[in-house]
């Protein structure tokens, strides 16, 4: 069966469309506090509730909104992070990789 001109652009039109939909979707997943690379790196969505005597690292006010190593707007509820490729972190959240922001 031939196609028609139509029908290249439309299936082109669709497929670019989708896309580019999966990879914003892609890019909001958050990172649960149970995935592998964040167990090991001791994340947590909640800074509040790292355990201290785990990680003595950890002190008030580490959040990952004030990390370098964050990627998201300021005052964003969430945002990138490069240790959690293609998944967002939660900015109020911690890991043991966090470094002050300069």
């Amino acid at each position: 069966m031939k196609n028609s001109r139509r029908q290249f652009m439309i299936l082109s039109a669709a497929g670019a469309c989708t896309l580019a939909l999966n990879g914003k979707v892609q890019a909001q997943a958050m990172v649960a506090d149970t995935d592998p690379q964040a167990a090991a790196l001791g994340y947590k969505s909640d800074a509040t509730k790292v355990d201290k005597a785990k990680y003595a690292k950890y002190a008030a006010g580490q959040e990952c909104d004030n990390c370098a190593l964050y990627q998201g707007k300021a005052g964003s509820a969430a945002g990138g992070c490069p240790l959690f490729a293609g998944k967002q972190v939660a900015a109020k959240g911690w890991c043991s990789a966090y470094a002050k922001k300069a």
